[in-house]
């Protein structure tokens, strides 16, 4: 029998939820591209419900215990004697989530004799040391696709809240004032800018989509170029390296993995080549841009704004300094982990652990690393020599 260890965030302040906002989400079947959403051959939870926290277990506790195997569920993931480190040294499978990640480095893989599969409840597996998983014969899978539109829509979100700096005129609004010069001071329409997305995977074509009605021009960046119809669907401008990229846009987003060629990559250098007074949108990893760089950026009003829920480490520490930082519209790791999002990945999770445990192939598109090296999604994502 396996033990499962899953970490996830702790239950809201006010105890796990006995009502929710809206009784239904929509059902998604396929993906755009046509990719079907997760298929289990079963679920033990409510659509829609908080999946995520601690007490939610992503519905897998009855699914679990009725074939014998154990589940233990922990938020306690960091420092010395951390129940994830005394869970973790019999532990046959780790399902973590990226908003609340349980860093599987290369010694704690060491450490777990019986470790033999990782799951990312949700995408983004960066938090795995993956050439430490290879050689430790770990495989190790996410749910693709399941929140990337979730991603996609909060990074719009965020465009137009930092471009008509919505942020400091909702405040006046809480605060009891009416100061409409100081609320429009920063404030433009987004309509005739050029925007850029460095990658254009599942997240940063499906921004480009949604912000080509705004009547933007916009640009790209990726190892992979698009085909060419999709190129002129929607009149979009190829750049062969960020740097190329940068000068010509008023808007740039973020949606690559972390792997050895992103790491850093927004330095002093690359973010002096952007118009003054871009914005830059962060929600893909935070370690792909140098944290002090951005606050100089922001500070001396090279950037405009900033705005992301990724941070390293996550959770992020109270003095962090992009906490205080001038302009910044920074959320907690939430983009992929509304509601609708954790009945895919929840969903997702169950399917990958229904393979694993029946002895059938995981879906190819769900795989990161197995048989020996990156594969699936893996393969066309992430580079040799991510590290936790």
């Amino acid at each position: 029998m396996a033990k499962v260890l899953c970490v996830l965030y702790d239950d809201p302040k006010g105890g796990h939820p006995t009502s929710y906002a809206r009784d239904t989400v929509p059902r998604i079947d396929r993906y755009p591209g046509g990719q079907l959403a997760p298929t289990p051959h079963g679920t033990d939870f409510t659509p829609g419900h908080l999946l995520g926290s601690v007490s939610g277990e992503l519905g897998l506790r009855a699914f679990l215990e009725s074939r014998g195997h154990t589940l233990v569920v922990t938020s306690d993931k960091d420092g010395a004697g951390c129940a994830f480190d005394r869970e973790l040294v019999d532990a046959d499978v780790v399902i973590s989530q990226p908003f609340w990640p349980a860093y599987l480095t290369a010694e704690r893989i060491a450490a777990a004799k019986n470790l033999k599969l990782a799951i990312t409840a949700g995408i983004g597996s960066d938090h795995v040391d993956l050439d430490a998983a290879i050689t430790h014969g770990v495989t190790v899978a996410e749910v693709t696709y399941s929140n990337s539109i979730s991603v996609a829509e909060h990074i719009v979100m965020m465009t137009l809240a930092l471009v008509r700096d919505y942020l400091p005129a909702h405040r006046t609004a809480l605060d009891g004032g009416w100061d409409i010069a100081d609320c429009v001071a920063r404030s433009y329409d987004l309509e005739g800018m050029h925007v850029g997305t460095v990658a254009a995977g599942r997240i940063g074509l499906a921004v480009l989509r949604r912000l080509a009605p705004f009547d933007v021009t916009l640009h790209y960046t990726d190892r992979h170029r698009l085909p060419a119809e999709t190129e002129k669907e929607l009149g979009l401008v190829f750049h062969p390296t960020t740097a190329d990229m940068v000068p010509h846009c008023d808007v740039v987003t973020i949606n690559a993995p972390l792997h050895p060629e992103t790491e850093g990559l927004f330095n002093d250098e690359l973010l002096a080549l952007m118009r003054r007074g871009a914005y830059l949108i962060n929600t893909a990893r935070a370690r792909i841009v140098d944290r002090q760089a951005v606050v100089r950026a922001l500070e001396t009003g090279q950037l405009a704004g900033y705005a992301g829920d990724v941070w390293y480490p996550q959770p992020a520490p109270a003095d962090h300094p992009w906490r205080t930082m001038p302009h910044h519209g920074m959320t907690p790791h939430i983009s992929g982990s509304t509601l609708s999002a954790q009945t895919r990945y929840a969903a997702g999770t169950r399917e990958i652990l229904e393979s694993w445990l029946d002895g059938t192939p995981i879906r190819d598109e769900y795989l990161i690393a197995g048989h020996g090296g990156l594969a699936g999604a893996g393969a066309h994502s992430y580079a040799i020599g991510t590290k936790a």
